[in-house]
């Protein structure tokens, strides 16, 4: 009987664990660090950041605010002050540059969760589940401001499962735990991958600032994929990466969906080192464009 081997098992094999894992482990250090920063001051006293991650001083100098938060202000009816218009108008272009979803791939905390219920699907073969549209992110998106519009107050902020466990982790996590239970459970058993793929409308805002984004993960030696499948199978947005990958000679090996959240996973469990960072303006020269027979092969 043939046993399906996991997503990554070839790469390894191949590379050895550190170098198939290392854009994971570069994002939850990231992840880490990014809460480690939050929490040194009210749990330590040692301030570097002021604030939580919706609106924060850096430093005493340098502030930055959730530009998403700023939107359902708007909504409300509610004019910011000319910091927090700052902040988000830096934070905005920020993740304009290196791709709006790089928010839920390297800084979200709900991430983390989310992953490791994804993790044990694949662990002991969990199957089915309900399935949502990619869509319904952006409808769930648009209630946010009709809500806050409808009541003159950001109603989304008090169920976000973001600013919840924030709050949760400066001020005792109380309702935090049912939260986070809530999302791993749901992820695990009801809906695969069903609230940052699916679900999410702070993903969803933040994919809409990566449509332009020149950071951009390319399928550089798409002629060596040898149809392993490992990228689909980590992908929390697999749908994004058959235009690369599959592509005829003249489109592009950029992967360009606005739902990519530059992780990286495909590049870590990719044996033949199909995938790259690369730029959204890249281009195959003729000598990365070709390949031994043997190459392909292998």
């Amino acid at each position: 009987m043939t046993v399906a081997l996991r997503p990554g098992y070839e790469a390894i094999q191949l590379k050895g664990w550190l170098k198939a894992h290392q854009w994971l482990l570069l994002r939850r250090l990231t992840q880490v660090s990014v809460l480690a920063l939050f929490l040194s001051g009210p749990l330590f006293g040692f301030w570097i950041i002021k604030g939580n991650i919706a609106s924060s001083l850096t430093l005493e100098v340098l502030p930055l605010s959730d530009p998403y938060l700023l939107t359902q202000s708007l909504f409300a009816g509610h004019w910011p002050e000319t910091s927090l218009v700052i902040g988000a108008l830096i934070i905005t272009a920020f993740y304009f540059l290196v791709g709006g979803r790089v928010y839920c791939g390297w800084i979200c905390p709900v991430n983390m969760i989310t992953d490791f219920s994804a993790w044990l699907r694949t662990r002991f073969n969990i199957k089915g589940g309900a399935q949502f549209g990619r869509e319904s992110r952006y409808w769930l998106l648009a209630m946010t401001f009709i809500t806050a519009t409808i009541s003159g107050a950001m109603v989304w902020e008090m169920v976000n499962p973001v600013t919840v466990i924030y709050r949760g982790l400066i001020f005792g996590m109380g309702l935090a735990w049912l939260v986070m239970l809530a999302l791993f459970l749901f992820d695990l058993f009801i809906a695969p991958r069903g609230w940052c793929s699916h679900l999410c409308p702070m993903g969803a805002f933040y994919s809409l600032l990566a449509r332009y984004t020149p950071v951009r993960i390319s399928a550089v030696k798409r002629e060596a994929c040898n149809d392993c499948m490992d990228c689909y199978a980590i992908c929390p947005e697999p749908q994004v990466i058959p235009p690369a990958l599959k592509g005829t000679d003249k489109s592009s090996h950029v992967i360009t969906g606005i739902n990519c959240s530059n992780c990286g996973r495909c590049i870590d469990v990719c044996s033949k080192d199909v995938f790259k960072f690369t730029t959204r303006f890249y281009k195959p020269t003729d000598s990365s464009n070709t390949f031994k027979q043997s190459e392909v092969l292998s």
